[in-house]
């Protein structure tokens, strides 16, 4: 399905996705390594133009060999944004799987992983309403190209890495929906984040 939206300003998707970092990621520490990696300025944004899941894949190839070939001191990760393509959840979540065999089809799935985003972010055993979804929405549908180097220097500095999903679920349940939104009082993001 091509599911066409109004485009917008790549300028104002990659601000309302570095508020939600700011604010949610690294404000309420749902990620222990995000804060480190934004304040040395080594996260590429990437706003796609793709429409179609077959024009994303492709630009999920570019972003990969292009942090492949660059220095991890530069650009460690990518957030390749995507707002006009699989904006509907069960779509998104249909298209992971292409994207971890694109991965793999490119042969660096020894080197990058992906961390996923969407704005209807449903995990399998929550309503969708459940606050722990959260943790996972982002203003837009996005992947997170993460370099397997990163997560095995971050693993090594916080070994119990498997606390972070239940820690930020209880994050959010302390916060609840309406400090969930507070968040985003004076901020005009798409969505409902």
């Amino acid at each position: 399905m091509n599911d066409k939206v109004t485009t917008p300003a790549a300028d104002d998707v990659i601000a309302a996705t570095q508020t939600w970092l700011t604010r949610a990621v690294i404000g309420l520490n749902l990620c222990p390594f995000a804060k480190s990696v934004h304040v040395h300025q080594r996260i590429r944004y990437y706003v796609s133009d793709a429409h179609s899941p077959a024009e994303l894949s492709q630009d999920l190839a570019d972003e990969l060999r292009l942090l492949q070939k660059t220095d991890i001191n530069t650009t460690e990760t990518t957030l390749l944004i995507h707002p006009n393509v699989l904006t509907e959840f069960i779509e998104y979540s249909l298209f992971l799987p292409t994207a971890e065999a694109m991965i793999a089809k490119l042969g660096m799935d020894e080197e990058f992983q992906i961390a996923s985003f969407h704005p209807d972010y449903q995990f399998g055993d929550a309503e969708a309403d459940d606050i722990e979804n959260y943790t996972n929405r982002a203003p837009y549908p996005t992947l997170h190209l993460l370099r397997a180097a990163s997560i095995a220097h971050a693993v090594a500095a916080f070994p119990d890495t498997a606390t972070i999903y239940q820690n930020n679920i209880a994050t959010l349940r302390r916060l609840g929906h309406a400090e969930w939104r507070r968040l985003w009082v004076d901020q005009r993001l798409r969505g409902h984040i």
